[in-house]
């Protein structure tokens, strides 16, 4: 099979998808190689300088691709690299092109990363400083550093551009984007969350929103660096996950939910077998035993749908000691809340909410969602007899993440479920554009202490603040 051939199929459009929104038929592809073959003229830009500057590109990266070995082995980065590298100083030469040592470097970088990456986009995936990337159509691309939203001097050259890097995207995934089923998750192949929004849902164009991962995982010591918990806080956590007691980690989008239960995953011990569930694959499991499910939208047919809950139930056939699942946000609620109560414990997953006492009402919701007729006590009680502890994130307003409350679920006092708080954010200052405050024990201890210690945990007073403050 030629080059062209493999990457249309392995990272441009999947064979069978349909014909995209907008797009030419000789722009029916996904990236690659194949892709830039196909894109014989860019799209005219506002300015001369600008528009000669797409000429070029063009007629070099064309020129490169008829250079190519079309039997060349793309998975091999490196090696295609310096050969494309010396092909296009080979075309400058040729052409008797001048550029300056910086413009030759920005011209070669943009050429390979549409062959071997993800264009436009690549540099800024490449950025460690960079948490998320928004693409709002081709011309207004955003990023979030360090909590705070800014725009970058970054484009792209048509909607058809930012269609080919969407496919290429989501067909190695066996996913789709059409108009018929114009919103699409993913992931990136180091795990980052990819939402892709097109037209006609879309009014700007196409939309990309890309949630990076770490390539190196947030470590336990870089969370307390970060003043997001404390090494008290901390020690608490990992009895609880040591001492398997099922862990709910509530907060609001972009709170950090999926980084902390990340690290709490990694207090497992190494020996367990872990089955984790996710609509499209996040998690960095370290440990040996992990079985990773993803869930499947419906194909072009609307048949062959795989939701969470269906994952859910079908782990419990798989001698899971662990079920963590990536969210919970619909009736897959009360098979975890029924893994949780049949000898599962340690599980663990995340939920939407905006504070502890919300997250319980969540849950109540989502188990409704199940269309079984339960009454409310009913599912009380099973949440109650379910979850232990409630682990909730806040984003603060100066853009920082924060472990505000670990909570203890109690039990049921009449139809109310209750709740003890062991650890709460208290918050003395705002300075500088930062919130000041400290994750501090309320000095009271957990009821479920008795199981931790059965594991063989023995945590001191002053994880608890008893006499810490005086």
């Amino acid at each position: 099979m030629s080059l062209l051939k493999r990457i249309e199929q392995g990272q441009g459009r999947a064979p069978d998808a349909q014909q995209k929104p907008g797009s030419s038929s000789g722009d029916s592809h996904g990236g690659g190689l194949s892709s830039i073959q196909a894109k014989r003229v860019n799209a005219p830009s506002t300015t001369p300088q600008s528009g000669t500057y797409f000429d070029l590109k063009t007629r070099v990266q064309n020129k490169l691709l008829a250079e190519l070995d079309p039997s060349m082995d793309i998975s091999r980065t490196d090696e295609v690299r310096r050969t494309i590298m010396d092909l296009f100083e080979q075309i400058l030469n040729e052409e008797n092109i001048v550029l300056s040592r910086p413009e030759r470097q920005r011209l070669f970088e943009q050429i390979s990363a549409e062959i071997l990456g993800f264009g436009p986009l690549q540099p800024l995936l490449e950025d460690d400083s960079i948490s998320e990337i928004m693409v709002n159509g081709p011309k207004n691309i955003y990023v979030e550093r360090k909590g705070k939203i800014v725009r970058v001097p970054i484009t792209f050259e048509s909607n058809d551009h930012v269609m080919r890097v969407i496919d290429r995207i989501v067909a190695p995934l066996g996913r789709r984007i059409d108009e018929s089923s114009p919103y699409v998750d993913a992931r990136l192949p180091d795990g980052s969350r990819v939402n892709a929004v097109i037209p006609p849902i879309s009014l700007v164009g196409p939309t990309l929103t890309i949630r990076k991962f770490s390539k190196n995982p947030i470590t336990v010591d870089q969370l307390i660096q970060f003043g997001s918990v404390t090494p008290e806080a901390v020690e608490f956590l990992k009895a609880c996950v040591i001492g398997r007691l099922n862990v709910v980690v509530s907060g609001g989008t972009g709170s950090g939910k999926t980084t902390l239960l990340n690290i709490m995953s990694s207090f497992i011990p190494n020996d367990e077998r872990i089955i984790t569930i996710e609509n499209a694959a996040e998690l960095q499991l370290r440990q040996e035993h992990v079985v990773t499910l993803e869930s499947r939208p419906a194909n072009i047919e609307g048949r062959g749908e795989i939701t969470i809950r269906d994952l859910v139930i079908n782990s419990l056939r798989m001698r899971p000691e662990r079920v963590i699942v990536g969210e919970c946000r619909g009736s897959e609620t009360l098979d975890m809340l029924q893994a949780m109560n049949t000898g599962h414990d340690g599980s663990m997953t995340t939920a939407h909410s905006n504070s502890p006492r919300d997250t319980l009402a969540r849950m109540e919701t989502m188990t409704l969602m199940a269309g079984m007729d339960l009454p409310i006590r009913a599912i009380r009680e099973q949440i109650a007899a379910a979850v232990d502890v409630i682990v909730h994130q806040e984003r603060m307003r100066d853009g920082s993440r924060k472990v505000t409350h670990i909570t203890e679920i109690n039990g049921m006092e009449g139809d109310v479920i209750t709740l003890t708080d062991i650890f709460i954010f208290e918050q003395s200052g705002y300075e500088n554009g930062r919130v000041i405050g400290r994750l501090r024990p309320t000095g009271l201890r957990p009821k479920f202490m008795e199981k931790i210690e059965s594991a063989g945990i023995h945590l001191p007073a002053s994880v608890f603040g008893v006499g810490a403050r005086r």
